[in-house]
């Protein structure tokens, strides 16, 4: 993985796991964990790792705009600069909040990178695994500094393995979902750390994953991770998926047979 800015922000990463958010695991008090939103937790490990990728994206890349998960829930405006000109970084200091407050893995660190709008670079590290992931758009996906492609196997659904979110689901969507899930192989319940979700497909540990809800933090670097090793991320319409989208549901597959596969037995029903 000979790229600067590549090898940069995974030396960021790694360093705010190692400095800020791993010392904190297994370690919160009380007061260390709130509700940002009703259901939505915030620890401190998410704002000071916020703070500390923050500053040091903005010195990598000086002018550039930083859309942090935890710099949304205080200003929502933010979001607007997803489809602006120049650099913006997408930051989510600690996916699986709910994990880590909860002293479980998984938990991950993400951060992806828009120019004029479109996602160039991502980065999704899990620092108990020791796993890190980063892709250039058009240049190939790297995990632990190797190139990978997604499986390119094609399988019938019934030996196809993979998680989908259904607890956001409305009821009607949820009930056809689980029906449709007999048909495949493995249906898993996720692993409340999208993050996580993106690497096994990447190391060919399930083929796909479904979501209901696309912040873009939570999809915005999983999903370049996954199509520049040659997979594939769309709304359930079909439409490719983008950052900025408020459209919800996202189905991501390690191939386009998966895909078709999956989004027949689940969704086109």
């Amino acid at each position: 993985m000979a790229d600067t800015l590549l090898d940069d922000v995974a030396g960021l990463l790694r360093e705010t796991a190692d400095e800020v958010v791993l010392p904190l695991f297994r370690t919160l008090d009380d007061a260390d964990v709130t509700e940002k939103a009703p259901g939505e937790l915030v620890t401190v490990a998410d704002r000071r790792a916020e703070e500390k990728i923050t500053a040091a994206l903005r010195r990598l890349r000086p002018g550039s705009v930083v859309v942090g998960e935890e710099a949304v829930a205080d200003d929502p405006g933010l979001l607007r600069h997803l489809r602006s000109d120049g650099d913006v970084w997408l930051v989510d200091p600690v996916d699986g909040t709910s994990n880590f407050a909860a002293g479980r893995r998984p938990f991950a660190l993400m951060v992806a990178l828009l120019r004029d709008g479109e996602a160039t670079a991502a980065w999704v590290f899990d620092p108990l695994a020791g796993t890190l992931a980063a892709a250039r758009s058009g240049e190939g996906t790297y995990l632990d500094g190797r190139r990978v492609r997604t499986s390119a196997d094609v399988r019938p659904v019934g030996a196809l393995r993979g998680a989908a979110m259904t607890h956001f689901l409305p009821p009607d969507s949820r009930a056809a979902m689980e029906a449709g899930g007999g048909r495949i192989g493995q249906l898993l319940p996720g692993q409340h750390c999208a993050g996580r979700e993106y690497l096994d497909i990447l190391t060919g540990e399930q083929q796909f994953v479904l979501f209901w809800r696309t912040l873009p933090w939570d999809h915005g670097p999983g999903t370049l991770l996954v199509r520049a090793a040659g997979g594939v991320a769309r709304h359930l319409d079909g439409t490719e998926y983008h950052p900025a989208d408020s459209e919800i549901g996202l189905l991501v597959a390690a191939n386009e047979q998966v895909w078709g596969e999956v989004h027949a037995a689940l969704v086109a029903r």
